[in-house]
């Protein structure tokens, strides 16, 4: 094989091996979201109701706030078997791909280099050990304010507004539980 050949693989196969490097780092990254849910629901209601869709997830009351309302959760986040056998196998194919590419460019080490394949486990055990780790979830529950009250059908009906701080997949597991909820958006 020819240099220009052998270099139009290996840059390639390097840029992946980078590119699969940062893909298992952030496998383990805080993904912290803030939703804002509206409910019809007086605030009490709404309250307990995600009180204790909370308190059913695992998640124990650490912190409450009088002064805005805010009550802070905590709970121990699981790693996903599925999700470390996969950044494994990943990794498996990421080192082939490489160690096949050094034999290629270096062929005195093409006995030895395939063994780079056995360090593919690693990351999944990189993903178990940083994945398995306490998350916080605060809840802040108020009253809606209806700014349309002389064109609303019923002015004084009550509703309300809840600003929960999570991880991004334990908040979308809120909105399937509890489709009644509709996010709002802040720029009214």
């Amino acid at each position: 094989m020819d240099t220009l050949s052998l270099n139009s693989i290996a840059i390639p196969t390097l840029l992946m091996a980078v590119g699969l490097f940062f893909f298992i780092r952030a496998s383990v990254k805080d993904r912290t979201e803030v939703l804002h849910l509206g409910s019809h629901r007086p605030p009490e209601d709404l309250s307990s109701q995600l009180k204790d869709y909370l308190c059913q997830r695992r998640y124990q009351v650490t912190g409450f706030n009088p002064e805005d309302n805010r009550v802070t959760f905590e709970g121990n986040v699981r790693a996903s078997w599925f999700l470390a056998i996969f950044l494994s196998f990943l990794a498996a194919i990421g080192f082939l791909c490489v160690a096949l590419v050094l034999a290629t460019l270096i062929p005195s080490l093409s006995q030895g280099i395939i063994a780079l394949v056995f360090l593919s486990p690693l990351a999944g055990v990189f993903y178990w050990k940083q994945a398995n780790r306490r998350e916080q979830v605060s809840l802040t529950v108020k009253a809606a304010e209806n700014t349309d009250k002389k064109t609303s059908p019923n002015p004084e009906a009550e509703g309300s507004l809840a600003m929960i701080v999570g991880h991004r997949d334990e908040l979308a597991a809120l909105q399937r539980a509890m489709p009644d909820l509709q996010p709002q958006s802040l720029t009214e």
